[in-house]
């Protein structure tokens, strides 16, 4: 009789965690990068590369997340409008005047799969202006790094 190992396969869980990460004082790509690890499910040890494990984070204050260097005027954002010629560029500055939320989404969306994996993983990062956030009720724990 041979008997045959099985590979364990965590199944996709109803328990959703969520956490609050602050982003006072925080540096952009450092912050995402912590983001997109907790996204994933790296910090859990049933992690696995192909599924998501029901993480959430609600990222606050993203008006006050810092850069290094000449970030501010340099590093400029891009997008397009579907029309011939239609590329807009903002600097750093503009973009944190117009939509902060869009530097700390675009910076954790870099970081996640380019798949259908990625896009999923996305809805699961909410991200305000301000210290207050809709996510009282399920009971978020607070993440520093």
């Amino acid at each position: 009789m041979v008997l045959k190992t099985k590979t364990y396969f965590p199944k996709a869980d109803k328990d959703i965690k969520w956490y609050v990460v602050d982003a006072d004082g925080q540096i952009l790509g450092r912050l995402a990068s912590q983001i997109a690890q907790v996204l994933r499910g790296k910090n859990d040890p049933r992690f696995t590369p192909h599924a998501d494990l029901g993480f959430r984070v609600a990222v606050v204050n993203a008006e006050k997340v810092q850069v290094t260097g000449n970030k501010r005027e340099q590093k400029t954002y891009f997008r397009h409008s579907g029309y011939p010629g239609g590329d807009k560029y903002r600097t750093f500055n503009k973009q944190m005047e117009l939509k902060p939320e869009a530097i700390i989404t675009d910076a954790v969306k870099g970081m996640l799969p380019k798949n259908s994996l990625g896009r999923q993983l996305m809805k699961g990062l909410k991200v305000y202006t301000g210290p207050s956030h809709p996510h009282q009720a399920q009971e978020p724990e607070v993440l520093t790094f």
